[in-house]
């Protein structure tokens, strides 16, 4: 891996890149998946987590298929639809079809079984992203969470979809305006940005003790499922490092450091921006 430097306007900023073929996953027929970080079969030292951030799965669900009912324990998990329909049942007694502009928030707490399968009848794959963080709380009563946030909303600016408990905006409901809640340091930002446009992430002040705010970029594979070299939409990050469909950067940055976020491609980009305490 390599460092970039950013702009002169950021220049503590790091930004370290996460290449599309040189995430894990596998295609299982059923599920095409990707990982950005060690989950499954997929394992790199290099790759366990990123502060509280445990998971990113990039996950293509093929009609009629799914993951049947299994269980979690003292995890954040949050399921954000790119496109299709995807069915989530749980032992909370929630059954719910999520579509695009969807976010699904389940927090595990002492412990909860759920599914999530291509709605029955689909013809077309669901495609969505998978994410796990470590909760900043343990034994907590499980909770289930939903948001929607049209493309409208997200184009050409970061909307923050899921943001801690407590934060400005945030409610602690079932179904609410504004972010999901989660029990755990990090917030998580979304944006469309069309060719030629631009959107900016401020870093708030890092964590006490911690030499720097992390964050962390993710370009959704809108095009297809790839597992070679990014292709598709592109963006360029503080004018210095090119990511394209799939791709992902590291970035740690101080108080007021930004991270900006170009489209240079020909259509709409779709990028997720955590920011991680």
């Amino acid at each position: 891996m390599s460092t970039s430097a950013a702009s002169p306007e950021a220049s503590t900023v790091k930004l370290i890149p996460r290449l599309n073929q040189d995430r894990g996953g596998a295609d299982h027929g059923w599920l095409k998946t990707l990982h950005t970080f060690s989950f499954a079969d997929y394992y790199d030292p290099k790759y366990e987590s990123y502060g509280c951030l445990r998971v990113i799965n990039e996950d293509r669900v093929q009609p009629e298929r799914g993951f049947g009912t299994h269980g979690h324990r003292e995890m954040e998990i949050f399921s954000y639809v790119v496109s299709g329909e995807l069915e989530h049942k749980d032992s909370m007694g929630n059954v719910e079809v999520l579509r695009r502009g969807d976010i699904q928030h389940t927090s595990a707490g002492t412990g909860i079984r759920h599914s999530e399968y291509n709605k029955p009848g689909a013809t077309t794959p669901v495609h969505f992203i998978q994410i796990w963080a470590m909760p900043n709380t343990q034994n907590l009563e499980p909770k289930y969470f939903a948001r929607h946030f049209t493309d409208e909303e997200k184009t050409d600016k970061l909307v923050t979809v899921v943001a801690p408990v407590g934060d400005e905006g945030v409610v602690h409901e079932r179904e609410a305006k504004g972010p999901a809640p989660v029990m755990s340091n990090l917030s998580l930002k979304a944006t469309i940005i069309s060719p030629g446009k631009s959107v900016e992430h401020v870093f708030p002040a890092p964590a006490d003790g911690a030499p720097a705010r992390k964050g962390y970029i993710h370009v959704v594979q809108t095009s297809g499922y790839n597992t070679l070299q990014a292709k598709g939409n592109r963006v360029k990050v503080n004018e210095t490092l090119e990511l394209a469909e799939g791709d992902g950067a590291f970035a740690t940055g101080q108080k007021d450091d930004k991270l900006v976020i170009e489209n240079i491609g020909d259509s709409p980009a779709e990028v997720l921006v955590f920011d991680i305490q």
